[in-house]
């Protein structure tokens, strides 16, 4: 397929989404995106990320609008007979659950894994967990700093003599919704294979870890990972250096990279010295290749510099605040941000999903629901009458309205 609409290998299914703030959430919004019908399940009061700012995009807090399009809403109070018993209706024609309620909170609501499975036993059970289904934590909840805290991100994100800083985005949150939905289809696929559902389950505390791989395997063999900034403590050079005019971002990752680099700006004397002829070498020399790299970058500006080390094929980059990248071509060129149809908004945009089908990204079908909207179309489909749903939302047990 070229061209044309993105593939869809979802199309057909439902999921019912039992979750809040943003691993569970982005966990739907992927399979939404693959063409699953993604209902989200939330309580009548609404997921607490709308709220979430300011910031805010088009009313909604911008973490919540993220995550969350492509998808119908209804809420329910779950401690309430009629809103139990609707979960339980929906969960008749589900073929996937994402919960990331706290730990043992499905259990008592009277929906553990054995009782889910026998009752609907094509289900695939999603639990988007903190610290995992075990050891002394498991029963925890966990929030994205206390995870890059525990899991040891922050000990070496920062400056070499500042403290520890956070990630600047949920890397823990979006990676745990992103692993959580690659095993949601890989449990698909093995129904397709058993006609049996299966739970799986992400946690927030080894996302964490799993994007410490590398710094774990040092400190298996004795290197405790500090912090350095922009610098890649095994490569050199490599980090931000300041042009006369701004800064680039520079990865000089091999020995031919290195000559060309030192071709480029014209450092003749440290492509000549056999002592750097290597990238341990030049390691061990980080100081000396740093100073002299830092002056003849500083000689000239930053368009120039740019031009020169992309013009001799060496990876460089400028660096843009979120305004800068909204004006950079290569983001329009990218479709990244499709336009999708909004109630109050003709130029709405959100984030789609960085992967494409032969050539065509599957862009979002709808902007993120307010708090119930979609959600009396999916009652009537499970049979509700229109005054039962008026009666029931009068009571405080739901929230529903029309598709926008």
């Amino acid at each position: 397929m070229s061209g044309g609409a993105a593939a869809r290998p979802l199309e057909g299914l439902r999921v019912v989404e039992l979750s809040q703030n943003l691993a569970g959430p982005y966990c739907g919004r992927i399979l939404a995106d693959f063409g699953a019908e993604v209902i989200k399940v939330e309580p009548v009061e609404g997921d607490a990320a709308r709220f979430w700012g300011p910031p805010y995009y088009a009313g909604q807090g911008t973490l919540y609008a993220a995550a969350n399009a492509g998808k119908r809403s209804l809420g329910l109070d779950l401690r309430s007979e009629v809103g139990f018993s609707l979960l339980e209706k929906l969960l008749e024609g589900a073929d996937v659950l994402v919960q990331a309620l706290r730990p043992g909170a499905l259990a008592r609501l009277g929906l553990p894994w054995e009782v889910l499975h026998e009752r609907y036993p094509r289900l695939v059970l999603a639990s988007v967990l903190a610290y995992g289904e075990e050891g002394p934590l498991a029963h925890l909840p966990g929030y994205e700093p206390l995870m890059q805290a525990h899991a040891g991100i922050l000990s070496y994100t920062g400056e070499a003599d500042g403290p520890p800083v956070r990630v600047g985005t949920s890397i823990v949150d979006l990676g745990t919704g992103m692993w959580t939905a690659l095993a949601v289809m890989a449990a698909l696929r093995e129904r397709d294979r058993t006609g049996q559902g299966s739970r799986v389950s992400g946690a927030l505390f080894d996302t964490a870890l799993a994007w410490s791989g590398y710094h774990l395997l040092a400190a298996l063999d004795g290197t405790v990972a500090g912090r350095h900034g922009t610098r890649l403590p095994m490569i050199c050079p490599y980090g931000v250096f300041d042009t006369s005019d701004g800064a680039l971002m520079v990865a000089v990752g091999n020995d031919a990279l290195f000559g060309r680099f030192c071709r480029a700006l014209g450092l003749d004397d440290l492509l000549d010295d056999p002592e750097l002829a290597s990238n341990a070498g030049r390691v061990a020399q980080r100081a000396r290749v740093e100073r002299h790299t830092a002056e003849a970058m500083a000689a000239r500006t930053e368009a120039e510099t740019l031009e020169l080390l992309r013009e001799a094929g060496v990876p460089a980059a400028p660096i843009r605040d979120m305004a800068g990248v909204l004006a950079d071509p290569q983001t329009a060129a990218s479709g990244m941000l499709p336009q999708v149809e909004h109630p109050t908004r003709a130029d709405y945009r959100t984030p789609a999903l960085p992967i494409r089908w032969d050539g065509v990204r599957p862009d979002p079908r709808s902007a993120p629901p307010e708090l119930g909207a979609g959600g009396r179309r999916v009652l009537e489909e499970l049979g509700c009458t229109p005054e039962q749903i008026e009666e029931w939302a009068a009571l405080g047990h739901l929230a529903a309205s029309d598709d926008p």
